[in-house]
């Protein structure tokens, strides 16, 4: 990590996932076929000290994290509030539902817990790990989600019925804000 912010990279982070437990099939067929699970949540106070160690040389990168297990969502977007700085806009990011969470719900529930303890205008958006077709699919679901969202809390009178405003932010969300982030010139 203190690579990554010397170089001006982000950090990815790929928390409480457990691998390979079945031993038989690791045996048999190798790592990464598909004999994973959901870790415990927790470890947030170890997170916590690691990122304050880092901060206190100066030396947190951007960083992204990703977990597996939906209970994480809201202790790691309020911890990564305690570790928010410029000139980076969402230094810390609360990485999108991805392996057994990138469904309706794990999307909505990640969505909710930045919305409620982040910025959702600051996110990054969805990734994709571009290792099967139809991976490149999720961009197209999640930016529907997110509308599909936006506009449930506009109907409730939740947010302004801005569609010049709320456009920019499924834009950025969808594509400027990761374009800013990584510092790709596209």
């Amino acid at each position: 990590m203190k690579l990554d912010a010397k170089a001006g990279w982000a950090s990815q982070l790929h928390f409480n996932c457990i691998r390979n437990p079945n031993s038989k099939m690791f045996a048999a067929l190798g790592p990464d076929t598909g004999f994973d699970f959901i870790g415990e949540s927790g470890g947030f106070g170890a997170l916590a000290e690691l990122f304050d160690r880092l901060e206190r040389e100066d030396l947190l990168p951007k960083t992204i994290i990703y977990s597996l297990n939906p209970a994480d969502f809201a202790p790691l977007a309020s911890l990564m509030g305690s570790f928010q700085k410029g000139p980076v806009v969402g230094k810390l990011q609360l990485g999108s539902a991805w392996w057994f969470l990138d469904h309706m719900d794990g999307m909505r529930q990640q969505i909710a817990a930045l919305e409620s303890l982040g910025c959702l205008g600051n996110f990054i958006g969805m990734l994709t790990d571009s290792r099967s077709f139809l991976s490149y699919t999720r961009h197209e679901y999640f930016r529907r989600i997110l509308c599909a969202k936006i506009g449930e809390e506009v109907e409730r009178g939740e947010i302004p019925a801005d569609i010049k405003w709320l456009g920019s932010i499924v834009r950025d969300v969808s594509f400027g804000n990761a374009k800013r982030y990584f510092g790709f010139d596209i």
